[in-house]
């Protein structure tokens, strides 16, 4: 690889960490404790350097424990949950804002998680045994310590398009191995100018466009979410194909999003529910999607797609903390909660669907839905993360818990592979993942279920020089580039399905 060679600027032979300004879009306070030491470069202005450790609010992941809701029920149960996350974001903005102490907004936040989940209780009773417990996922708290927090997927623990979940193969180790065995809280240095990447004001990086401008807003990123992905180590591995495999790929082409089709709802978790989301989302394919989206809405929709694919897909958006505000600073779930920054529209994305290592696989039902990764896995931990983060041209390093800096003429890369196989009973379940499941690591589906095609979405963002960004998300979540997910719902025809799959058991490319 060329090595990039730079001037030398004012801030050489010197570590400049970037502030997590953590004050929520419109001026509201941080919740931050900084410490300062005289570092800087007086004749820059520069004359000392923050560092910031961001506290955030972690409640128990209601939804993820609700696994047996009968369907009469799961309306008004996904209205409950979805009352939960507005909650928790409003007592985040509360503590942040300084409106109220820690303890007085934590106090006022469980009495209203009781009530809720005690409606969540009477709504399941009224045909089903009630849960047991749901009371003692009433309290919170603020957590301070993010050590060893969302970090620790070891090397080759990141799998693309094999059917293997991002925290299996290597371990799921929490604070231990990072990836590439060279990052240790961010701290890595490049040519004696970066802390994790980060610098302050935009100078001089050596090996990496992208870094930093020291003028974030919003409550995160912070400096040890980005790391050189020159200084990773290779890390992928994929199973090998055995007899049998079905090798082809099918392609659905459905553009950037070139249309700007955005909100903050999510049809899967939060069905009729506005800003269930609490953080904006990129769409493409069928241009009909919101909360209220029904099947059958779905399948009249139009599409982005060429192919004739109504099917829904959907992720949040990347941001460029360069200063800009976009249209939606003062909304909810743009800068009132915490989301802000100029969106970057894509500079690719490719959906294609993937066979199987070991076998072939058979036809997905419409309306399946699937969501990958985990929008809360920082304060929920790794179990359900399937983040894949990192450069055109270093695609065999995947990083989980960072977001990559890229040398010159490298684009940010964020992948998704989704889980590939299925019960062969349910469309969706009610924690939205129990209906699907990953490859084990040989490739092949647990017991129980069967393999279907494997969807794969790659986007690429042209990141501006001397920037930094991040993925939208829950205000609590602190924008950590673990919690990255993806969201699917499969609108093809019953025929254009049948294309898929034949094509995919033929190992032909089509779409």
């Amino acid at each position: 690889m060329r090595q990039q060679t730079h001037k030398r600027g004012r801030f050489t032979n010197k570590t400049v960490a970037i502030v997590a300004a953590l004050a929520l879009g419109g001026g509201g306070a941080a919740i931050i404790a900084a410490n300062a030491s005289a570092s800087g470069d007086k004749s820059s202005g520069q004359d000392r350097t923050l560092s910031a450790t961001a506290g955030t609010i972690s409640c128990p992941d209601v939804g993820q424990k609700l696994n047996t809701v009968p369907r009469q029920a799961r309306a008004e149960v996904d209205r409950n949950l979805a009352e939960l996350d507005t909650q928790v974001a409003n007592a985040y903005q509360r503590m942040a804002k300084k409106e109220a102490g820690t303890d007085s907004v934590l106090t006022t936040l469980q009495q209203q998680r009781t009530a809720t989940l005690d409606r969540i209780g009477i709504a399941i009773g009224r045909s089903s045994q009630r849960p047991a417990g749901l009371e003692q996922m009433s309290a919170c708290k603020m957590q301070t310590n993010f050590a060893g927090k969302g970090r620790g997927n070891g090397q080759g623990g990141n799998q693309q398009g094999g059917g293997q979940q991002g925290n299996q193969q290597g371990g799921n180790q929490q604070g231990g191995q990072q990836q590439g065995g060279n990052q240790q809280g961010g701290g890595q240095q490049q040519g004696g100018q970066q802390q994790g990447g980060n610098q302050q004001g935009g100078g001089q990086q050596q090996g990496g466009n992208q870094g930093g401008n020291g003028g974030q807003q919003g409550n995160g990123p912070s400096q040890d979410d980005f790391v050189d992905i020159t200084k990773v180590q290779p890390n992928v591995k994929e199973p090998q194909n055995q007899g049998g495999a079905s090798t082809g790929v099918f392609e659905s082409k459905c553009g950037v999003n070139e249309q700007g089709i955005r909100n903050t709802d999510n049809v899967i978790v939060a069905p009729g529910v506005g800003n269930g989301a609490h953080h904006t989302h990129d769409y493409v394919g069928n241009k009909t999607t919101s909360a209220n989206s029904t099947n059958d809405s779905l399948a009249a929709g139009d599409t982005t797609c060429t192919n004739g694919d109504q099917s829904t897909y959907y992720w949040p958006v990347v941001r460029v903390q360069d200063g800009t505000q976009e249209k939606d600073a003062n909304q909810l779930g743009g800068g009132l909660e915490g989301n802000v920054g100029r969106i970057l529209t894509a500079k690719s994305s490719t959906l294609e669907f993937k066979g199987n290592p070991v076998g072939k696989v058979t036809a997905m039902p419409r309306f399946l839905r699937i969501i990958t990764g985990d929008a809360k896995a920082f304060t929920n931990g790794t179990a359900n993360a399937n983040a894949h983060w990192s450069c055109t041209g270093f695609e065999d390093r995947q990083l989980t818990d960072k977001y990559p800096l890229c040398p010159a003429g490298s684009d940010v890369v964020r992948s998704f592979a989704f889980q590939s196989c299925w019960d062969g009973k349910n469309a969706d379940s009610a924690n939205h993942r129990d209906h699907v499941a990953f490859a084990q690591q040989d490739g092949s589906c647990p017991n129980g279920f069967q393999a279907i095609p494997q969807l794969v979405n790659k986007i690429t963002y042209e990141v501006p020089a001397g920037q930094t960004y991040a993925v939208d998300g829950f205000p609590e979540q602190l924008h950590k580039p673990i919690t990255d997910h993806d969201d699917f719902i499969n609108v093809m025809s019953d025929k254009l399905m049948s294309e898929a799959v034949d094509c995919i058991n033929s190992g032909r490319k089509c779409g």
